[in-house]
């Protein structure tokens, strides 16, 4: 990080002793209600650099955002037991991580794996959130996202070099992201994969792929529909990719059901998840916040 860069590295300890990271941005601006991103299952708190930046740099509402690194992600400690990679666990690492940086109330945006724990903290610890921006995740999921995900994480090879790594990320998005260039594929690249030692790895631990291995698509899959409900009387801001094949409309619909006044946006051309600083969705959720912010004074 230069002088230049538009955020702080945070760290802190977990409650089990694993030292946890993320990225604080414009922790100047501590007279509005502050941003807590959530990343999707392997993914970490470089996801959200280009909203994070939009967000505390704001003209009108600069404002404090706090971005995490799950445990075995990112720059955060890898755990000995992959059992522990669950929504529950992770769960506690962001309340721990919220009181470390001395944030008391937040507004949470949560990408998939990010929208699971926010739900999880409506059960366990409601009164710390003020309002939720769910990022291609409901409270089903679709069994088709699901083996997409689980393939690519349990049968993935590691790429040799960056070429490769960026041919895969090509091959995955083709379907899901239809307006990806060049750079856009290597920006994605460099944020799942890092090189090290003159060799690419992946940005995540891969004992995570452990927790999938056990994943039965013949049974039904778990829902969060009463930690959902748990967030009627919250502002909810959904975005959903177009191509999603994770977070079906049918679902989307029965959320509006739940939360009437649930505030929608299908992103087009992107798929699980939207890439949330790209096209007007920076906008869009800042206006959420500001709006969301106003109906508590």
């Amino acid at each position: 990080m230069t002088n230049r860069d538009p955020w702080q590295h945070f760290e802190y300890t977990s409650s089990d002793g694993l030292r946890l990271a993320g990225r604080k941005y414009g922790w100047r601006h501590n007279k509005r209600l502050p941003v807590l991103c959530l990343a999707g299952l392997t993914r970490n708190s470089a996801d959200f650099h280009q909203l994070a930046t939009f967000l505390s740099t704001h003209e009108k509402s600069p404002r404090q955002v706090l971005c995490l690194d799950y445990r075995g992600r990112g720059l955060s400690e890898y755990d000995k037991n992959w059992q522990n990679y669950n929504p529950l666990v992770e769960a506690g690492d962001v309340i721990d991580g919220i009181i470390a940086a001395g944030l008391k109330e937040v507004v949470v945006i949560g990408t998939s794996r990010g929208g699971m724990i926010a739900m999880a903290l409506s059960a366990i610890r409601p009164g710390i959130m003020k309002a939720v921006i769910f990022n291609d995740i409901g409270p089903e999921i679709d069994g088709r996202g699901l083996v997409r995900i689980k393939n690519y994480i349990v049968n993935a090879s590691p790429p040799r070099n960056w070429p490769e790594a960026e041919d895969a990320i090509a091959a995955i998005g083709a379907n899901q992201f239809t307006l990806w260039n060049k750079q856009e594929i290597a920006r994605q690249a460099r944020l799942i994969f890092k090189e090290e030692n003159g060799k690419i790895e992946r940005r995540y631990d891969i004992a995570l792929a452990k927790s999938l291995s056990s994943i039965d698509l013949d049974q039904p899959l778990p829902s969060f529909w009463p930690q959902f409900e748990g967030l009627k009387n919250l502002p909810l801001m959904l975005v959903r990719g177009e191509n999603s094949d994770l977070l079906s409309l049918e679902t989307v619909e029965k959320m509006k059901k739940v939360h009437q006044n649930m505030e929608f946006v299908n992103a087009p051309n992107q798929g699980h998840a939207p890439e949330l600083g790209l096209e007007e969705l920076p906008q869009a959720i800042a206006k959420f916040i500001s709006s969301a912010e106003k109906s508590m004074r």
